[in-house]
């Protein structure tokens, strides 16, 4: 990532109205914007600042006065360079600090009876902050609403997502090979998206041998396994053009061997499930339909899932949420709008969860159907 910035100041200011707008009608004349660990994609949405230790945002009505409190005093320079707004060090305490703030800012009085909250507060910083505030407004449910429906400037974002999310995992296909473990593997898919600007969002890989499976889904950590002649490998990879807007591809590997006819049969549905599913991504569609499209082709078949089917991406895991066949139905009354972006993700898993595939992609969501973000090939592919 470079320090110019990768969006517009008007797509900027763009993100802080609309903000303002949620403190209107939240009732509340200051938000606090909370980040931590890396973690945390208002702050970086609203000024630019990819989160590092801790990172905490007073929004006013007005975005001039906004100070972005900064951990750590080396982390402050940078993000002075790549921050919207005005950077201060957060000090021992980010709650203590950006209440200072707000007390020599307002004219009334005190602080104010009631503050907003984005982000995940820690449980110390919001006693602190309840302590001195009476009402504490949580402004999470409408930041989120504010991250569904995606401006040009974010798409081309999520484009160069996909982009570098891709020559990660052709780095994966070229590198799956007998003898290889997966360290190395994801060390390949990382060194493709890094020499190319990218950052670390998530790279999963589930690795099992295709004649005695005990892997059904893509895995979080690598163990070290060793590639073996006829392993399965599943794959869930999603490198960023910046902080949350990062492509998300899955896809399913045989090494050195075609499918067996249970992973052939797998696959299939998987691939009928997600055409099931993508199909239908138009606007006014609600998240029962996409889940009902979804569990009767993986039900008729007589399989299962472990990850869920859908979900919104881009600025978080964002609504519509549709899980596994079996699981929790997801509200009904959520539909799609046009600019809203989705990763359709079918895993389809045997009965007895010890084998299972997984395919799919980020997708937008247009007036005419869904438009693919990515170009890594589809179905399920031999290598090695």
């Amino acid at each position: 990532m470079t320090e110019q910035s990768l969006f517009s100041a008007a797509e900027m200011g763009r993100r802080r109205t609309a903000f303002a707008a949620e403190l209107d009608r939240a009732g509340v004349s200051f938000g606090l914007v909370y980040g931590a660990n890396r973690s945390g994609s208002a702050v970086s949405w609203l000024t630019g600042w990819p989160v590092t230790r801790e990172a905490l945002l007073v929004a006013g009505q007005d975005p001039a006065d906004d100070v972005l409190l900064v951990s750590f005093f080396n982390h402050v320079p940078q993000a002075r360079r790549l921050s919207a707004a005005r950077v201060e060090p957060a000090g021992p305490s980010p709650v203590a600090t950006a209440l200072d703030l707000i007390a020599a800012r307002d004219r009334s009085p005190g602080l104010p009876g009631r503050i907003g909250v984005a982000g995940a507060l820690p449980f110390g910083q919001y006693r602190l902050l309840a302590g001195q505030i009476p009402e504490v407004a949580d402004l999470n449910p409408a930041y989120t609403r504010l991250r569904l429906v995606k401006s040009a400037e974010e798409v081309a974002a999520l484009r160069r997502g996909a982009a570098l999310s891709d020559a990660a995992i052709e780095a994966i296909a070229e590198a799956l090979r007998p003898g290889a473990t997966d360290h190395e593997i994801l060390a390949r898919a990382e060194q493709a998206y890094v020499a190319r600007g990218g950052m670390h969002h998530i790279h999963y890989l589930g690795v099992t041998a295709m004649d005695k499976p005990a892997v059904a889904v893509p895995a979080q950590w690598p163990t070290g396994r060793v590639i073996g002649h006829r392993d399965v490998v599943t794959c869930e990879i999603s490198a960023a053009a910046a902080p949350e807007y990062a492509g998300q591809v899955l896809r399913t590997f045989t090494v050195g061997a075609p499918p067996a006819a249970l992973y052939a049969d797998l696959h299939a549905v998987a691939m009928a499930a997600f055409d099931a599913i993508a199909g239908r991504l138009l606007p006014g569609t609600s998240a029962r339909d996409l889940a009902a499209a979804g569990t009767a082709v993986i039900g008729e078949a007589g399989f299962t899932g472990i990850d869920d089917l859908v979900h919104g991406f881009g600025g978080g895991y964002l609504p519509p949420v549709v899980p596994a066949p079996g699981r929790e139905t997801p509200a009904g009354d959520f539909t799609l709008a046009a600019g809203m972006t989705l990763v359709v993700q079918p895993n389809v898993v045997t009965a007895d969860g010890r084998a299972g595939v997984q395919t799919g992609e980020l997708l937008l969501v247009t007036e005419s159907g869904p438009e693919r973000l990515h170009a890594f090939p589809r179905g399920l592919h031999q290598v090695g």
